[in-house]
Order: C-alpha cells, then sequence, then structure tokens
C-alpha cells in the first residue's frame, strides 16, 4: 500500500464498519488496534479489509437465524475472511502507483508534516524514560527536529514513501530499546494478557499472523504505559 492511500481514514473507517456491522458502539481493544497495525503493514488494502468485515458479519447474521450464536465482540473475528478478500483483490487487479497529484490532494502539506514531527520530538523529551531508552529517545529526538526543519525548508514535493521508512526505522529502534529495559515481569505480564484476549480467536488465524499480533500488542502498550507517540504519518492530525 501507498504511504499515501488511505492516510487518515485507515483506521477509522476500519472502525466505523465494524461498529456498523455489528449494530452497537464498541470501542476497539489494544488487540483489535494491533491487527489493524498488522494489516497496515502488510499492505492489506482499506477496501479488503471492509469486504472482509462485511463478508465476516454476513455469514454471522445468515446462522444467527439458525441457531444461538455469541455476539461478534472483537475485530479478530474477522481476520481470516479480511485474509481471503485480500488474496481475491491481489488476483483480480495490478496495483498501481500513485501520483504526486495524490500526495497533494491528500493533504499533506510540508507544514503538517513538521508539525506533526515536531510533536513527537517533544513527547519523546517529555517521556520519563532511563538509561538506554532515555538515550535512545534523546537522538531520535534531534532526529524528528531535524526532518521537521527539513520538511519546512523543503520547497518540492516532500517523498513521503522515503520518509515513512525512515520513520519505521526510528520506531523501532525505540521499541527495541524499551523492551531491552523493560522489567522482565511486566513484559511477562503484557504478553500473557495479549494470549488471553487473542485466544478466542486463535482458530480464526494462521500462526504468523498471531505472532505478528502479539508483537504489535506488546508494542502498543508499552508506549501507552509510557506516553510515547506513533512516529508514522499514518498517525498525523487531520486538522
Amino acid at each position: 500500500m501507498s504511504v499515501v492511500e488511505n492516510y487518515f481514514n485507515y483506521f477509522t473507517e476500519i472502525e466505523e464498519r465494524f461498529q456498523q456491522r455489528r449494530g452497537s458502539i464498541l470501542l476497539l481493544s489494544t488487540l483489535d488496534w494491533a491487527l489493524i497495525e498488522t494489516w497496515r503493514e502488510a499492505g492489506i488494502p482499506l477496501e479488503a479489509v471492509l469486504r472482509g468485515i462485511d463478508a465476516a458479519f454476513d455469514r454471522y447474521d445468515a446462522r444467527k437465524t439458525r441457531t444461538n450464536v455469541r455476539r461478534i465482540n472483537g475485530l479478530a473475528w474477522c481476520a481470516q475472511e479480511v485474509m481471503t478478500a485480500a488474496e481475491e483483490m491481489a488476483e483480480a487487479m495490478v496495483g498501481t502507483a500513485k501520483s504526486k497529484a495524490d500526495a497533494e490532494g491528500a493533504g499533506l502539506e510540508h507544514e503538517r508534516v513538521a508539525a506533526h514531527l515536531s510533536e513527537a520530538a517533544s513527547k519523546l523529551k517529555a517521556a520519563k524514560l532511563a538509561g538506554l531508552a532515555a538515550q535512545t529517545a534523546t537522538e531520535i529526538a534531534e532526529r524528528l527536529m531535524a526532518l521537521a526543519q527539513s520538511a519546512r525548508e523543503q520547497t518540492s514535493t516532500l517523498n513521503l514513501e522515503e520518509l515513512e521508512r525512515t520513520l519505521t526505522v526510528l520506531e523501532e529502534k525505540l521499541l527495541t530499546a524499551l523492551m531491552a529495559t523493560a522489567p522482565e515481569a511486566e513484559l511477562a505480564a503484557l504478553r500473557e494478557q495479549s494470549e488471553r484476549e487473542i485466544a478466542p480467536y486463535r482458530r480464526r488465524m494462521q500462526a504468523l499472523q498471531i505472532r505478528q499480533i502479539e508483537q504489535q500488542f506488546l508494542h502498543k502498550r508499552l508506549l501507552e504505559q509510557h506516553d510515547l507517540p506513533r512516529f508514522s504519518l499514518f498517525y498525523m492530525r487531520q486538522e
């Protein structure tokens, strides 16, 4: 998936479609958000995710008229159908590269990108970390500020693909430092929580997907616990 594609609505449209089909507002869990993140990182198009959600609920609604079934309480219930929809779309069409006009149309102005990077840097500087994690956060904050300044000064169209790759590397460095410095008991508790939440859906997901979700779950919770930002432009404010 292009970094520009569905820039602001990938997460929100998935959440809205799930809630719409479920028929009531259900806040997505950390597990659900981790699953969405794995879909995004795997390059699964938004349309495939929405088709998969619809297919899962269509099947559920058909079963519901014949027998008593538990209500769908998690997005992971739709995981298998999402992967099937993605495979079908991949076979049916050849992806096309987005033009520069797409990037401009998405509203990704230089200043907004710079503001996003500057805000992330400020949160890193304010974070209460120690040791390797603190040192890494400081170094990354300086790098983000430099990227923000470069975005402001650049007169040509930003290379969003290249910037997104850089931000991914920086976030991975931060997560590695957090993992290395987190207490063993804390990591064990988070892994236990992720396994407990995934348990009801294991039969509907492949082993690789489960491992990816567990990793995303762990990373998301570590960032939340330390009030640390996400660097990806997918998390940039829409306004």
